[in-house]
């Protein structure tokens, strides 16, 4: 059955594009095996060059502010710490202390953002799906500003603020849920609705920046507009554990959310509960949305425009595009960080570059397509 569907695609696609005809002598299913393989390296060929690019990012990145280092000075500082071979102390307190948590925080966030939008994409079949665009960023920034102005917390202690985002990025998240099984809506009235909490969520949020003492407004001031700047080396195993356990999570459930992408009456009748599958993946992407805002704040269009942009190189199928989305997501922050540093120096806030950025890079995309969006 497969194998007669992608013939199909393929006969068509050949229809289209005369560079795929079949070899003299050759059989249908050697056709389908050769053009399967050759999408195949396409694609490893692309996420071979997104990890080329994020090791010259991450490179070029370090070597930016007043203590001048060059390219291969920073893999080697790097490298020398690691082996507990220190021979630049200064270079070392540069790139290792000074420098390296901001460029990790880009990383990890990125990571986050992009796998939670992928996976939200292809869970609710909706190209507009992301953590922001649902609500669930606002709900989390919500939980995080109720400790940080009111004092109020749902547990004490050092991870308090985490667990209080976590919970507020729940309310979306279960309420998607909740209307997708009550309601069957549209993919246009799932984000309308995601929009509506995340403006709710902000005004109530709004209401406490106002009644808040001014410092402990600024401090939500940051946090709205997105910033990794303010991490340090003892919050990076947080955002490590959230980011990378966030990716194999999602990245163990590829195969589900492949199927809840060809639509919810295909993945039924493979025998998967898709209401169960939803709220799991619901879940992770909250605890990734949350964990990421509680330190850095909302960041607007990674976890939007680097599926998309993913997708367009290595396809829908999330065994790759998850990853794919991962390194492009990984890039886009530091490429935002990099231009934010070159404008205006290292104060400025990554969240407005990345909707200076971002947003052109998707009302590209959209205006672009010759078909529909998805």
């Amino acid at each position: 059955m497969k194998l007669g569907k992608l013939l199909a695609e393929l006969k068509v696609r050949a229809s289209l594009n005369k560079t795929l005809e079949m070899a003299e002598g050759e059989t249908e299913e050697e056709f389908v095996l050769r053009e399967y393989q050759a999408s195949r390296r396409s694609k490893m060929i692309f996420l071979s060059a997104f990890v080329l690019l994020f090791v010259v990012l991450m490179g070029y990145k370090i070597t930016l502010g007043e203590y001048k280092i060059d390219f291969l000075e920073v893999y080697s500082t790097i490298w020398n710490h690691i082996t507990d071979n220190i021979v630049d102390t200064q270079a070392d307190n540069v790139v290792i202390q000074q420098r390296m948590p901001r460029v990790l925080t880009a990383i990890l966030v990125g990571i986050g953002l992009a796998i939670a939008g992928a996976a939200m994409q292809s869970m609710l079949k909706n190209p507009l799906a992301d953590p922001y665009t649902t609500g669930i960023s606002s709900g989390a920034l919500f939980g995080a500003t109720l400790a940080m102005t009111l004092g109020i917390y749902i547990v004490g202690g050092y991870y308090g603020r985490v667990l209080n985002a976590f919970i507020f990025a729940l309310v979306p998240a279960l309420f998607i849920v909740a209307l997708s099984r009550w309601k069957k809506p549209s993919p246009a009235m799932m984000i309308l609705v995601g929009i509506a909490i995340m403006y709710i969520f902000n005004a109530f949020q709004s209401y406490m920046m106002l009644r808040a003492d001014p410092n402990s407004a600024a401090s939500v001031y940051t946090w709205t507009v997105g910033s990794i700047g303010m991490t340090t080396w003892e919050q990076i195993p947080i955002l490590a554990v959230v980011s990378i356990l966030g990716f194999f999570a999602l990245f163990l459930m590829t195969r589900t959310l492949n199927a809840l992408n060809s639509g919810d009456a295909y993945a039924k009748s493979l025998g998967i509960n898709v209401d169960r599958v939803r709220i799991i993946c619901l879940l992770i992407i909250s605890l990734v949305a949350a964990g990421i805002v509680s330190f850095t704040g909302v960041i607007g269009f990674i976890g939007l425009v680097s599926p998309h942009i993913a997708r367009i190189f290595v396809g829908s199928d999330n065994r790759i595009l998850i990853p794919s989305a991962a390194l492009l997501g990984a890039c886009m922050m530091l490429i935002c960080d990099i231009v934010g540093f070159l404008i205006v120096g290292a104060t400025l806030q990554i969240g407005i570059i990345t909707a200076m950025i971002g947003g052109p890079i998707f009302m590209i995309i959209l205006i672009a397509q010759q078909k529909e969006v998805w």
